[in-house]
């Protein structure tokens, strides 16, 4: 600006050229760069994206230098895919000046940093954090919420998760149960936030849930002591005793995951949140079945499955066991089972006794010899056309014994089971017999 001379008329300023106001050139050069420190978060512009550096432009007297490692929580990474030209980025200072004479930057520091004041605030108002899962690591998996946070697999979900590979690339949300600043450890759960948001939704579905009712559901995972199902709410569990009539080695020979089943609600327990369920419920009971198609006195067809010292166990059933005891074995005196009977052997006993309460059935090789009603199920193949007017079996007068195999291994294929080989007949004497011939004063 100019000045004014004594009679009031301007007098412009002479400019001349580099006027600096009375400062060197190096003064003013310098006055114009930024002054950084280490630790400090700085802001500036990406003018340069190398596969292992970026170059940052942050008015500093050189531009600053981000090693792709020091780009992103997450590793090995193209810097390509985390910035581009003219991004205005934030770094910490690591280094003003390494070896090179470099200033030496970090965005995931910055992040890091930033990040951390966040999540701090969100533990202590007891918030829920989000972000992609980056990585599947040993007992869990990584999340980015601006730093790495650790969500353990027991807690990913309400129950434990065998795979977690489908996981990435998803983003979650979870509540923060452990942070550690000196540590860098962050530990996550989604379960808690699970728990939280869908208590509302599981009170509504247990109170819904009433013991005797049918549900269809999913199987999500065996264990050895049953099978957990999906009902489309919550989790139930089928206990192994209540998987199955018959005896069950392990609930992986019954169901498997994944299976629709149709199951039976047997108990809600409010307070724990836990449901019973039964599959064997929506199943007939072999037992009643069985109960309901004889009666004492008539004669089936079965095998020996054990020896005891007190008699033998057969097979007359899917899944239906009786006993004969050594009493009812044979017509002379028996000393012990395997006088007259071997394990696998098929042969025509008698029911004296059926007690479905207890689910016990008395059998008689003995009475068997002495004659009966065959069991209906029998009739096909043994029945009528199989005894003249007295009531005397003749198939075997009639029918050639191949004929007679034959007709058996129709009536085991129907029932899905295999026929056994010969063995002592049901006609309580050590003399073989045909399997497929009855007693021979059997009454139809």
């Amino acid at each position: 600006m100019g000045t004014f001379d004594e009679e009031g008329r301007y007098v412009p300023r002479q400019v001349v050229e580099d006027d600096l106001g009375g400062m060197s050139i190096d003064e003013a050069y310098t006055q114009t760069m930024v002054d950084v420190e280490d630790g400090q978060i700085v802001e500036g512009t990406v003018v340069k994206v190398d596969r292992d550096e970026v170059l940052l432009d942050i008015g500093y007297k050189s531009e600053g230098v981000i090693p792709a490692r020091e780009l992103s929580i997450r590793n090995d990474v193209d810097p390509a895919e985390i910035v581009s030209l003219g991004d205005r980025v934030e770094a910490l200072v690591l280094q003003k000046e390494d070896k090179e004479g470099r200033l030496v930057l970090s965005k995931k520091r910055a992040q890091y940093e930033r990040a951390w004041g966040a999540i701090e605030k969100t533990k202590e108002e007891d918030g829920v954090v989000t972000g992609p899962v980056i990585e599947v690591v040993k007992g869990g998996l990584i999340l980015d919420i601006g730093l790495r946070g650790f969500l353990p697999a027991s807690l990913v979900e309400l129950r434990r998760v065998r795979d977690l590979q489908p996981y990435v690339g998803r983003t979650l949300e979870a509540k923060i149960i452990e942070l550690d600043k000196n540590r860098n450890n962050v530990v996550l759960s989604r379960r808690a936030w699970l728990e939280e948001t869908q208590k509302e939704q599981r009170e509504d579905f247990l109170h819904n849930l009433k013991p005797g009712e049918v549900r269809k559901g999913v199987v999500s995972s065996v264990v050895n002591f049953g099978a957990f199902v999906d009902l489309g709410g919550m989790d139930g569990l089928i206990h192994v005793s209540e998987l199955s009539w018959k005896h069950v080695d392990h609930p992986g020979s019954v169901v498997q995951v994944g299976d629709e089943v149709e199951v039976q609600v047997l108990d809600v327990d409010l307070d724990r949140e836990r449901i019973s369920l039964s599959l064997k419920a929506t199943q007939q009971d072999p037992w009643q079945e069985f109960a309901s198609n004889h009666r004492v006195g008539e004669l089936v067809y079965g095998r020996v499955t054990k020896l005891v010292p007190f008699g033998a166990f057969v097979q007359v059933g899917d899944g239906i066991e009786g006993l004969v005891h050594i009493s009812e074995m044979s017509a002379h005196h028996v000393d012990l089972p395997e006088q007259v009977v071997t394990p696998g052997e098929e042969l025509w006993v008698k029911i004296i006794d059926l007690d479905l309460q207890r689910r016990r059935i008395s059998l008689s090789i003995k009475q068997a010899a002495e004659g009966g009603v065959v069991a209906a199920e029998y009739q096909e193949h043994f029945g009528e056309h199989a005894y003249d007017e007295e009531g005397n079996y003749i198939g075997a007068a009639e029918f050639e014994a191949t004929e007679g195999q034959e007709a058996w291994a129709e009536y085991f294929a129907e029932q899905g089971q295999v026929a056994g080989a010969e063995g002592v007949g049901a006609t309580g004497t050590d003399e073989p017999a045909e399997p497929g011939d009855p007693p021979s004063t059997a009454e139809s």
